[in-house]
């Protein structure tokens, strides 16, 4: 797998499409935001701020303040991958934060969700 186009993905650019994906299923941007938080350490300030300078994917998981301990508690296939088996450091926080949002996405709770 061809990992390098996943380290210059805009994070600011994937982000609305997060939220354009929780909202058609009748979930909300706090909610995206919520798992954001949960899973980097971000806070809604740190977090537009990542956004407002364009990072790209490997940047954000770099400057994140704390990678939630229980992310390793996050299984389960997304784009055709176990995200639990991906060797990539980086490719697999980016597929945590997808599987989170696609979790989201298909009505789990939030507490299911955040691994409470």
């Amino acid at each position: 797998m061809d990992n390098s186009r996943i380290y210059q993905m805009s994070f600011a650019g994937v982000y609305p499409m997060y939220i354009q994906k929780a909202e058609k299923k009748g979930r909300t941007k706090e909610e995206v935001d919520a798992i954001i938080f949960w899973l980097t350490g971000y806070n809604k300030k740190s977090l537009q701020k990542q956004i407002d300078k364009k990072t790209n994917f490997e940047t954000f998981f770099a400057e994140a303040p704390q990678l939630n301990p229980n992310a390793t508690k996050i299984t389960g296939v997304i784009c055709g991958y176990r995200v639990e088996e991906i060797d990539d450091k980086l490719v697999q926080k980016v597929r945590y934060l997808d599987k989170l949002i696609d979790e989201l996405a298909k009505g789990k709770t939030m507490e299911k969700i955040l691994r409470s």
